[in-house]
């Protein structure tokens, strides 16, 4: 019996809008990520760079754009939060015990928290034992020890734990450990069908 629900948070709860991050970027001239930026992307998700070491890695490549520029295109991410996904979530918080663990940084959040409002996002966090962000955290999926940072924090059960998350990866290494996972089909699948997924032991 599931007691537990650990949740992902982009393409789980917000929409998350990839291919518009990658058309500003193109914009300003930067045709695509690459390896550099990828790694930078990681330290700065575990919090091993600041915001002004992240963003001035693009000039880099993008020499003639403005840090403001290049803030603003890696916003161009953060895409629509439902209602219904919020309502849906606090019902279930009732039941069982929530925790959100995203891979992230204090730009997107920071974002994130602008476009929804105190209100909104207040009643998002409430529905949490704890939210835990990567670039807090010092490590980020699918790093083991991400996991059992949480279970053994909360003294959970990995086999009375859900850990829902859209990239396989991410599922793959949760269940190494015994966790449950769904790994979610993104524009197939709503979280909001969690109790459709019969595969789930809820």
């Amino acid at each position: 019996m599931i007691n537990a629900i650990i949740f992902d948070f982009g393409d789980i709860f917000i929409n998350l809008e990839k291919e518009a991050q990658i058309e500003a970027f193109k914009k300003l001239g930067l045709p695509g990520p690459n390896d550099e930026l990828i790694q930078i992307n990681d330290k700065f998700e575990k919090g091993k760079i600041t915001e002004l070491q992240f963003l001035e890695s693009f000039q880099k490549f993008i020499p003639n754009v403005t840090i403001i520029d290049v803030r603003t295109a890696w916003n161009v991410i953060i895409g629509e939060f439902p209602l219904y996904r919020l309502e849906f979530l606090q019902l279930l918080s009732h039941k069982y015990k929530l925790f959100l663990l995203t891979n992230t940084d204090e730009i997107h959040i920071s974002k994130f928290e602008h476009n929804v409002g105190i209100s909104f996002f207040s009643d998002f966090y409430q529905c949490f034992e704890k939210v835990y962000y990567s670039y807090e955290m010092g490590m980020r999926k699918p790093d083991l020890n991400i996991f059992t940072t949480i279970l053994n924090k909360h003294d959970l059960s990995a086999k009375r734990t859900l850990f829902i998350d859209d990239k396989k990866v991410n599922t793959d290494a949760a269940a190494s450990l015994g966790i449950h996972v769904w790994n979610l089909q993104v524009g197939k699948e709503d979280v909001v069908d969690l109790f459709k997924q019969k595969q789930l032991p809820l």
